[in-house]
């Protein structure tokens, strides 16, 4: 049993030493997805608040969550190990722009609950400025197809 139990816990910490490098961008992912979490139970109750509604925590938004965190972070590790394991002759940076794009969309969340919850006009503006940027390049590539 012992010589087994050493085994186990020996291709753990081997597991744990693999994906050891990654850990930073891990935990950059689960904090921007848990202040999006955050601001969006305090926006659903600032809209509840606004409405005169009556407003309870959802658990099943915490469990949506709770999914899209763990799938979010298997994800990164197969972005890891892609770049270092399979394509390590390719500076590609997969990982980092995964991660990027993944905070970049829970960033767009945080401002939008934000929004919802400070009536921020300044907050506000900035949303529709950047989401006409963006539409104005999307149609800008298309144009130039």
């Amino acid at each position: 049993m012992a010589a087994l139990f050493k085994y186990f816990s020996g291709c753990a910490m081997a597991l744990v030493a693999l994906f050891a490098p990654v850990m930073p961008l891990v935990w950059c992912v689960v904090g921007f997805i848990g202040f999006d979490f955050v601001t969006g139970v305090l926006a659903s109750r600032a809209d509840a608040r606004k409405e005169g509604r009556a407003w309870y925590f959802s658990s099943h938004e915490a469990w949506h969550t709770a999914q899209k965190l763990g799938f979010t972070i298997v994800a990164v590790c197969m972005a890891y190990l892609i770049d270092t394991q399979m394509l390590d002759f390719m500076e590609l940076n997969l990982t980092k722009l995964f991660a990027g794009f993944v905070c970049g969309v829970e960033m767009w969340s945080f401002l939008e609950n934000a929004c919802r919850i400070s009536d921020s006009k300044l907050l506000d503006y900035l949303r529709g400025f950047v989401a006409g940027r963006v539409t104005k390049e999307i149609e800008n590539e298309q144009r130039n197809r």
